[in-house]
């Protein structure tokens, strides 16, 4: 357990992060309890939420604690009735499956959002190439409604450095203009694992990726001049993976 004085505002180099909210914390609960080092709940919790709250404590032996004065220490700025307290981790990414690659993202909420998509698409498997935005800040974590500790991740210090643990026996699709085709029109072995590579927010992907696989471009009109990063995932990710779900 964390002594609570030196629980406050989360910052990148701190060794734990907090789950603010019960939805991404009972999702933390429910795939990586070994993470959370204590549950924070305030005296507006609802009851039958917090009974909740104490049988899964109690089951994985975490401590659980009712303060409204912690919460209001580490919470953003809305109201919160419950926290996780949690350890940063790794979870590498496994190098036989589909992965989605994330080129230096810097928007907290756009990764968070494609967190959640991933995992709706059933796609696991998420590469970080620094510098980016922070996985394991709050933000991200809400945004992503605790998706995050339902995929494995990692953060690569360069494409490089992803390249080599993906290895030659994948299809690699950066989405980008230079030499690309139209997503439509793509043509690709199924039975090929897959990355599908996205850029900076701003800036895309440099030219340099026009040399790595197939490039790829989500057609739109002329009277925008790109998709917001994580509407681009989401279209890419309906179309790679809509034969999964045809149900």
């Amino acid at each position: 357990m964390i002594p609570t004085k030196l629980l406050k505002k989360y910052g990148k180099k701190a060794e734990y992060t907090y789950t603010l909210g019960p939805f991404p914390t009972f999702e933390l609960l429910h795939h990586h309890p070994e993470y959370l080092k204590q549950l924070v709940v305030g005296s507006q919790i609802k009851p039958e939420m917090e009974e909740k709250a104490r049988l899964l404590c109690e089951k994985h032996q975490i401590p659980l604690l009712q303060s409204d004065r912690v919460l209001e220490k580490i919470r953003e700025k809305e109201a919160c009735v419950m926290a996780g307290v949690l350890s940063k981790y790794e979870d590498a990414i496994n190098g036989f499956q589909n992965h989605v690659v994330l080129v230096n993202p810097s928007d907290m909420g756009n990764l968070g959002t494609i967190i959640r998509t991933c995992v709706g698409f059933g796609i696991e498997n998420i590469a970080v190439i620094e510098p980016c935005a922070d996985l394991f800040h709050p933000k991200v974590i809400r945004a992503s409604m605790g998706a995050l500790f339902s995929i494995h991740f990692e953060r690569f210090p360069s494409f490089e450095a992803y390249l080599e643990k993906a290895g030659e026996k994948r299809d690699y699709y950066p989405f980008m203009l230079s030499g690309s085709v139209s997503l439509s029109a793509l043509k690709r072995d199924p039975q090929k694992p897959y990355s599908l590579i996205f850029g900076n927010e701003s800036s895309g992907l440099p030219d340099t990726f026009s040399k790595l696989g197939q490039p790829v471009r989500i057609r739109h009109s002329d009277k925008i001049d790109s998709l917001n990063l994580s509407m681009a995932v989401g279209i890419a990710l309906y179309d790679f993976t809509k034969q999964d779900f045809t149900a």
